[in-house]
């Protein structure tokens, strides 16, 4: 749609972000419920996260089989993916077939930036405003904005003098720059980073890890799409897509319920040992034992076996010692094939950042700890201001004037990570307290679910609202049960820890999915329990 046209517009629906769960917004709103719908994006084409991240290395680090959507059963059958984890080009062009078959793209403004939205209480809508001042008014605004997709790169002093390249991952150039022969350094090791990090060592001229924290990696087991599982998906869609939003964590498979701690030495041993050589970190966490994410003595048992390989693969005992975390393997899992044998390499080296801490950029590098690093490039991959990130930029005010930034000053508050009390018909795709999980079958899910509520509230006036109690008490039994978890003591993006003067807190439900779609198909029963729909 051109842009030209935006100004006056008037939308039963506005759908804010492109990527999965936009796009199937999108969907089905326009294309099943027949309502009028736009789609704002300020990418200049759908894929959300997967249309910025073009980094080296970037891929899915949950199993193709789950990143993917049911709605179209023929495409979930039948889609051909290549690998076992999807490079980001094979994603974001899944992610383009699914909007160009169902016609999306004719109803998506790109590169509009949506500033500012304001609750207009006596005409039951909401007043958009684009960042070029035009002005759209929706009955209902869908908000799939992203969980990972509101980037943030801390800038440094001098920066400006540098004379070299600063990239950021997250944004990174669609012309790929040439770092052949370069000296690159790399901020970061989270998912992003040792993704980058293993991707180039071998590509660039000499290859600086600047590391803040050190992660427990494990191989992710990088391969083709496993034959067993697609034939698993053509004989049944819906029952795979059911089993797999019943599991835990819809990782594509099920989470052990045995302990860590009832078992053999020799029987653990025996146990990770089969899940380091099979890959996929998300499995060495929860598909080993129960209560690795629970126990401080069951977590040992995962990270002393990790210290193992970490001390049997890096040949320098000081950077194998710099490679070893000294906190909890509580954490978003992260997975690399090869990433510690990354730094036996002569062309590598390991900084500790945080023991020696950059203090500026020079002309030709940078300062660390008072000595100039030499560099001709360098890489932000310090990650994103996760789950509230994007909501936040955007400046909304609610009812009685209620200011979005101002009722999240002390963190986020929502109602089953799809609804915010004082903003009416204001609803989010995977919004704080949403289940802790992968993401697209979960969207689709969530879509559902919020689309449903409209069909319903559109039987009468048109306004889906979220009590203050039903919000409190969600909140409630989410931090109670992030608080039974090691996630809630180690420093990561999962609290907000790791942006300056963001509240730490927790922004998950924490109980599985499984349960998740129980309790929410129990309040869809209860008339939308905790829902108030006039």
């Amino acid at each position: 749609m051109n842009e030209t046209t935006l100004n006056g517009l008037e939308l039963d629906v506005a759908v804010i972000g492109t990527g999965v769960g936009g796009l199937y917004a999108l969907h089905r709103t326009r294309n099943e419920m027949g309502m009028n719908v736009q789609a704002f994006d300020d990418a200049g084409g759908v894929g959300g996260t997967w249309y910025w991240n073009r980094y080296p290395g970037c891929r899915v680090d949950t199993e193709s089989t789950v990143y993917t959507y049911s709605f179209d059963l023929d495409m979930f059958q039948n889609w051909e993916w290549s690998e076992r984890y999807a490079k980001q080009p094979e994603v974001l062009g899944y992610l383009n077939a699914v909007a160009d078959k169902h016609d999306l793209k004719r109803s998506i403004n790109f590169n509009t930036r949506i500033n500012r939205m304001v609750w207009n209480e006596d005409e039951g809508r909401w007043t958009l405003t684009t960042a070029k001042g035009d002005v759209v008014k929706a009955k209902y605004v869908i908000e799939a904005v992203g969980l990972l997709s509101s980037s943030y790169a801390p800038q440094f002093p001098g920066q400006d003098k540098f004379k070299g390249d600063v990239l950021v991952a997250s944004r990174w150039p669609e012309q790929e720059p040439d770092l052949s022969n370069k000296r690159v350094a790399v901020l970061g090791t989270g998912s992003t980073g040792i993704q980058i990090v293993t991707a180039l060592a071998d590509k660039v001229g000499h290859l600086h890890v600047l590391q803040r924290t050190a992660q427990w990696v494990v191989p992710l087991g990088v391969g083709p799409f496993p034959q067993e599982t697609r034939e698993k998906i053509k004989a049944d869609p819906r029952g795979f897509r059911d089993w797999a939003l019943s599991t835990g964590a819809v990782f594509g498979f099920d989470e052990a319920t045995t302990s860590a701690l009832e078992v053999s030495e020799a029987e653990r041993q025996k146990v990770y040992q089969t899940a380091w050589e099979k890959g996929n970190g998300f499995a060495f966490m929860l598909e080993t034992f129960s209560d690795i994410p629970v126990t401080a003595a069951a977590n040992k048992t995962a990270t002393d076996f990790i210290k193992g390989k970490i001390d049997a693969i890096v040949t320098d005992p000081e950077v194998a010692a710099k490679l070893t975390p000294s906190d909890y393997y509580a954490r978003r899992p992260l997975a690399a094939d090869g990433y510690y044998e990354v730094y036996n390499r002569d062309n590598v080296t390991l900084h500790d950042v945080k023991a020696h801490p950059i203090e500026s950029f020079s002309e030709n590098g940078l300062i660390i700890d008072g000595e100039e690093l030499a560099l001709d490039v360098v890489i932000m991959a310090t990650g994103f201001d996760a789950m509230t990130g994007n909501y936040l930029k955007i400046e909304t005010i609610g009812r009685g004037g209620t200011k979005l930034q101002d009722a999240w000053s002390d963190g986020p508050h929502a109602y089953a990570g799809m609804s915010i009390a004082d903003f009416p018909n204001l609803l989010m795709v995977f919004g704080p307290f949403s289940p802790f999980t992968s993401q697209p079958l979960v969207h689709e899910w969530q879509v559902n679910f919020l689309t449903d509520m409209i069909k319903h509230a559109e039987e009468g006036s048109g306004v889906i609202e979220t009590t203050r109690q039903a919000q409190d008490s969600w909140v409630r039994v989410c931090q109670e049960g992030m608080a039974g978890t090691l996630f809630e003591v180690t420093d990561s993006w999962i609290n907000g820890a790791n942006i300056p003067g963001k509240p730490r807190t927790s922004m998950w439900y924490m109980g599985g999915m499984g349960n998740y779609v129980t309790e929410m198909n129990a309040i869809r029963d209860d008339n939308y329990r905790g829902f108030e729909i006039r």
